[in-house]
């Protein structure tokens, strides 16, 4: 069983996180420049075993996407286009970097350090992957054949 990957986004930087090798938390693991995304992926996925990647789809309040969807969408496809055997879902980020915030807050962390967006975003990412782990839909894409693709 290999780990898997969650990215949060953005438009300068992605936050990383993963899960452990039994899949049973998440732990940020750093960030990475959004333009150097997929060779930092590729990279990774040489020296680590990954099953396959969650990515944060920023919705509206109304369940929309997001305007950020403008160039998270370009740089999952050129990620997708250099992994083609590796699975890709969407899990839904809303609020991810409010509760990053906010568990920057309730753990005593400095101002300072929670001022850090590269925290921010590493936190985030390991929010998605937690809440993407506790989901039905991860015990849906657990039971789908590896070729599927998620949406």
């Amino acid at each position: 069983m290999g780990r898997l990957l969650a990215i949060d986004y953005g438009r300068r930087r992605c936050g990383i996180a993963v899960t452990d090798v039994l899949r049973i938390v998440a732990t940020g693991l750093t960030t990475v420049p959004s333009a150097k995304l997929t060779e930092w992926v590729k990279a990774y996925m040489a020296a680590e075993p990954v099953d396959w990647i969650v990515v944060g789809l920023p919705r509206d309040m109304r369940g929309r996407d997001s305007e950020s969807m403008r160039w998270i969408e370009p740089g999952i496809r050129r990620l997708r286009k250099e992994l083609p055997g590796v699975r890709v879902v969407w899990f839904d980020e809303r609020f991810t970097s409010v509760l990053a915030h906010r568990a920057m807050l309730d753990s005593g962390m400095k101002k300072s350090d929670r001022r850090d967006k590269a925290t921010v975003d590493t936190m985030a990412a390991a929010i998605i992957l937690n809440d993407y782990l506790q989901s039905n839909r991860y015990a849906d894409d657990c039971l789908a054949p590896p070729a599927a693709q998620g949406s």
